[in-house]
């Protein structure tokens, strides 16, 4: 058995209130994430449960969808997207009763993207997103960053971590798979089988895919990539794909919540804006595994460290994203002149915050440059710029910038 210990989900709270008057509700989110603990915990014993990873079940839900569901008052279904067929058996049975919490659906490829789906379930369905543990679960801190930084306040360092220990959270990712893992080498042992058994058998059932023995390379050429922009072309290039297979390659993992494409903010009037989206890894474990990028090789070349650490955060404010208080879109800032911002976090008010990273503790003048570009074109909605660093203080830097710990992600 896993021996992972059980921490606290920020997100059950909002299952908990979807399920109070919404009659279905999907957990969607990565293979191994914490899932299936998750909705046995929030459905407690009334609930009957099934699993689409067992055959039996999977042979009845993709042969008699209808048949399945009619024995069903109130159920949880795992790994739904294994038999998308069901989703129509269940909008009939919930056109037929509309009880709340009446289903409690997982997936861990987002049915959104599969063409029956979107339309099938409108209005009855609720989809909510759990990502691997974010650090604050981890300490078992409730406070949303970003909530705080549009509130106009920055988190207080509850526990800093700067140097060998950001390094090695970062390496670490935030699978509890992977965390339960006592040493580096199991850890990666367990991200190479968890990488493998997505392609050999997931892969299958979101996309119609013939040369699968190119898909491991073809994630490989996109870690080294990871927080750049897509150039489908030459990604596809790599590995004997034209631009159009790759990226549709891309969409397959960004539905199985790998990775995800990140489109450029760009105000309308602003033609002077580069258009691509940028790619980013949504675990910086994995990613560091397909990257072959350990402690020894940080040690030796930081620059290497640098992107991973992008993706780390990039996914710590995903992960805020998903449990905070108001409905937030994550950006990219690029211009023609080449100034760039890593995260640009806007709300529905069209205000923005701006995050750049930094892998090292010292602080320059220039590493301000994308933020201040970014505060002169976006003027009022410009709420607050913040360069998050390998260091332990907050402090001002004039005109609504602040440079702030890596560690503030996880505060108070």
């Amino acid at each position: 058995m896993n021996s992972a210990p059980l921490y606290h989900r920020l997100i059950q709270a909002r299952i908990q209130e979807a399920r109070a008057d919404t009659p279905v509700v999907l957990v969607a989110g990565p293979r191994q994430a914490g899932k299936t603990t998750l909705v046995r915990q929030v459905a407690g014993q009334g609930l009957r449960y099934l699993t689409l990873d067992d055959e039996l079940t999977l042979l009845s839900a993709r042969e008699d969808p209808t048949g399945m569901i009619r024995s069903l008052d109130r159920a949880v279904i795992d790994e739904i997207q294994r038999a998308p067929q069901l989703l129509l058996a269940i909008k009939k049975s919930v056109d037929e009763d509309r009880r709340p919490g009446r289903f409690l659906l997982t997936g861990s490829a987002n049915l959104l993207a599969l063409p029956t789906v979107a339309d099938s379930l409108a209005g009855r369905m609720e989809t909510l997103t759990l990502l691997p543990l974010s650090q604050s679960e981890l300490r078992g801190n409730a406070s949303n960053w970003i909530d705080h930084a549009f509130a106009g306040k920055l988190l207080k360092v509850s526990e800093p971590m700067t140097g060998e220990d950001l390094v090695e959270a970062v390496l670490c990712g935030g699978y509890p798979e992977a965390l339960s893992r006592a040493t580096t080498r199991r850890r990666t042992a367990w991200a190479r089988q968890y990488i493998d058994a997505l392609i050999q058998r997931d892969v299958l059932d979101v996309a119609n895919i013939d040369k699968l023995d190119q898909l491991p390379r073809f994630l490989r050429s996109l870690a080294q990539v990871s927080g750049q922009m897509c150039n489908y072309t030459q990604l596809g290039g790599q590995v004997g794909l034209d631009s159009k297979t790759a990226a549709r390659y891309v969409g397959v993992f960004e539905q199985m919540y790998l990775l995800k494409r990140v489109d450029v903010w760009a105000r309308n009037r602003l033609s002077r804006m580069v258009k691509t989206p940028k790619l980013q890894f949504i675990d910086s474990g994995l990613l560091s595994t397909l990257l072959d990028l350990g402690a020894t090789e940080v040690q030796q070349d930081r620059s290497r460290f640098g992107h991973v650490l992008e993706t780390f955060v990039y996914s710590e404010l995903l992960k805020h994203a998903t449990t905070a208080e108001g409905n937030y879109q994550l950006l990219y800032y690029r211009d023609l002149d080449k100034f760039e911002v890593d995260v640009l976090i806007e709300n529905p008010a069209g205000q923005l915050i701006g995050v750049e990273i930094k892998a090292s503790a010292t602080v320059k003048e220039s590493d301000l440059r994308g933020l201040k570009k970014l505060a002169s074109v976006a003027g009022k909605q410009f709420k607050l710029g913040v360069l998050l660093y390998d260091g332990t203080e907050t402090l001002p830097l004039g005109d609504g910038l602040w440079a702030a710990p890596l560690s503030t992600l996880w505060g108070r």
